[in-house]
């Protein structure tokens, strides 16, 4: 299997499988809302996209990076997350690298959307499609961020078939800038545990798929059964 690792902004043309990964914290925060109900999240290109879809559309939630703001019904943490009843609710979903670097290879005929709480379901994907050529975008830090190198190295090794040991890559994650500042309370809209809650390997057994649908990037989580 063919692995490129590049950031946002070295995305050229459109891969044949792209898999976005933010460890820290939107891919986390999705997988979450999906375990807490959530049908599906749309991912906004700005927070005033995020807002006007949420007007038309009542019922919708709309969620953002940092400190709650009108109009926004929750903030992407998945420990404040955790909590939130969204049976059958549509999210709306706007953060500053994850759902930028989804929409920047929307037209990839796969997408997925990644952190470690779904590495081993994303992989098994892969490998059952026979993916032979898959792009990492590594979104935070303009491709540099330790914690989603790590999970994307991570991922592509088990999607290799290798037997692929998880602790050196959550090691370098929680040893990210990322996860300093969320434990040091540089980031607003965090909880105490969201760096364990994104470094829980495996929390759930599906991946994260992104399509078109009506025009909008529609995010579904789809069950992979683990091997047996």
């Amino acid at each position: 299997m063919d692995s490129r690792f590049l950031g946002i902004d070295e995305v050229a043309g459109v891969p044949a499988v792209a898999v976005v990964v933010d460890v820290m914290r939107a891919f986390t925060v999705a997988a979450w809302a999906f375990e807490r109900g959530a049908e599906k999240i749309v991912l906004a290109g700005s927070l005033d996209e995020a807002l006007a879809l949420k007007a038309r559309r009542p019922g919708w939630v709309a969620l953002k990076d940092g400190a709650a703001a009108p109009g926004f019904d929750a903030v992407n943490s998945p420990g404040l997350l955790r909590d939130l009843d969204l049976g059958g609710r549509t999210v709306v979903q706007k953060t500053t690298a994850g759902t930028v670097g989804a929409l920047a290879v929307k037209d990839a005929p796969l997408v997925l959307c990644a952190g470690f709480v779904v590495a081993g379901a994303t992989a098994r994907l892969l490998r059952d499609r026979g993916c032979g050529s898959v792009t990492y975008v590594v979104t935070g830090e303009d491709g540099r961020a330790e914690e989603d190198l790590a999970c994307a190295q991570y991922i592509a090794g088990r999607a290799a078939g290798e037997n692929t040991d998880a602790d050196p890559y959550l090691r370098r994650a929680a040893g990210s800038r990322a996860a300093a500042e969320l434990a040091q309370g540089v980031r607003e809209g965090a909880h105490p545990d969201d760096v364990a809650l994104c470094l829980e390997l495996d929390r759930f057994p599906f991946a994260v798929v992104a399509s078109q649908e009506d025009s909008l990037t529609v995010l579904r989580p789809v069950a992979v059964p683990a091997a047996t």
